[in-house]
């Protein structure tokens, strides 16, 4: 396959000494040589995050010697980062992911200019940030943006590799229809509902294997500006971690695609939020969250004056093993209603989990039970950590 970088832009390439000696590797290699370093040189590539998938993809593109690179984020460093975004440090944590994650590239490679865009990637800003850029590479986990990202890279003509990562699974491909691929769309027509497929912030996801999901990325990138190799246009990778086992599946570009089909029927960008369902879900969200609430300083109060109340947790047995309030009753959600011959309607309850989303839940089902005097715990153990006992760990 031929490079998607004009011959034309190699003119104007030219390396120092100190920068022949960093790409001397790739020099003496047949398949990349001095013309294929003056192709990663001459390119430039937009990563839509810098986290999980960001770090290596940013890390290793730096390292190989890309010319450019814009990075999207809005998101500042946490101590949950860390243990898979290596692009940031401990000493980060508070700070903008950009600002970090350029002073890292910065200490792997100097030459490489980085562009960074202190912003979430929207239907508003999409054209504007992609356009100047050879390639996309998503690096988020939501389904608006891998919407968006696929449509405004149809629109535009631009290769978009894709990543996606969750627990010990990854799976990754290049869309790019205007070199005879398909696009996102013609995989997944309909995004899944809202809250049925989970996040890594609320699933978990072994902290190595962004690493091996954003490198495949990355080789993908080279692969396409090198003109080397084959790229997995029409492929999907999966890797299993618990296995140590790829599988590759064949991907076909659906001609009823309605984004790159024969007649396609969206030709501009849309309200992704709406497309997914988010605006729906959140609705009923606070419509599940209209329950009685007590603070976690009211809780504490209630203890403090030695009240006589039954304290549920509906976490998961790992969740709980993490942290708990004193006094708490395990109860998981998914056995509430086969144990709910456990509690007393008669007793005041109070139901907390991470947030207050599940025990909310927990709450509807004994009040639908009978159960009248139920509270729940706004904000969850977060919650608790944050305004009660600052000891208790946040995960």
């Amino acid at each position: 396959m031929a490079s998607i970088i004009d011959p034309s832009r190699l003119e104007r390439i030219e390396f120092s000494n100190d920068e022949i000696a960093r790409y001397s590797r790739h020099l003496i290699m047949p398949e990349v040589t001095l013309e294929g370093q003056k192709r990663l040189k001459a390119a430039s590539i937009l990563c839509i995050g810098a986290g999980g998938l960001g770090s290596p993809i940013a890390l290793y593109l730096a390292a190989a010697g890309i010319g450019r690179m814009g990075l999207v984020d809005g998101d500042t460093v946490d101590f949950s980062n860390l243990q898979r975004q290596i692009l940031h440090g401990t000493k980060d944590v508070g700070r903008k992911k950009l600002n970090s994650a350029r002073d890292r590239i910065r200490e792997v490679n100097p030459n490489v200019q980085v562009d960074l865009y202190d912003t979430f990637f929207t239907a508003e800003n999409a054209k504007e940030l992609v356009e100047p850029y050879d390639i996309v590479i998503d690096g988020t986990d939501n389904f608006p943006t891998r919407y968006l990202s696929n449509d405004i890279c149809v629109f535009l003509k631009k290769p978009n590799v894709y990543g996606s990562i969750f627990r010990f699974d990854g799976q990754a491909t290049v869309f790019a229809p205007h070199l005879g691929g398909p696009c996102y769309r013609c995989m997944f027509p309909e995004p899944p509902p809202p809250g049925m497929v989970p996040s890594c912030a609320e699933g978990g996801v072994l902290g190595v294997l962004p690493g091996i999901i954003g490198v495949i990325q990355a080789i993908e990138a080279i692969k396409l500006i090198m003109g080397i190799g084959e790229p997995i246009i029409g492929k999907l990778i999966h890797f299993d971690a618990l296995k140590m086992k790829f599988r590759e599946f064949k991907l076909r570009k659906d001609p009823k695609c309605p984004v790159c089909g024969d007649n396609p029927t969206i030709t501009e960008l849309i309200d992704y939020d709406q497309f997914c369902g988010i605006p729906q879900a959140k609705a009923a969200e606070e419509a599940e969250a209209h329950v009685p609430a007590i603070t976690a300083l009211d809780l504490k109060a209630k203890q403090d004056r030695t009240e006589n109340f039954v304290l549920v947790d509906v976490r998961e047995p790992f969740e709980y093993d993490i942290c708990r309030i004193p006094g708490s009753r395990l109860i998981p959600l998914g056995q509430l209603a086969s144990r709910m011959s456990e509690l007393d309607s008669a007793d005041e309850i109070v139901l907390q989990c991470k947030t207050g989303v599940r025990s909310a839940r927990a709450l509807k089902l004994l009040q639908e039970a009978g159960f009248g005097k139920l509270w729940n715990l706004d904000g969850g153990i977060t919650a608790w950590a944050e305004q009660v006992d600052p000891s208790v760990p946040k995960y």
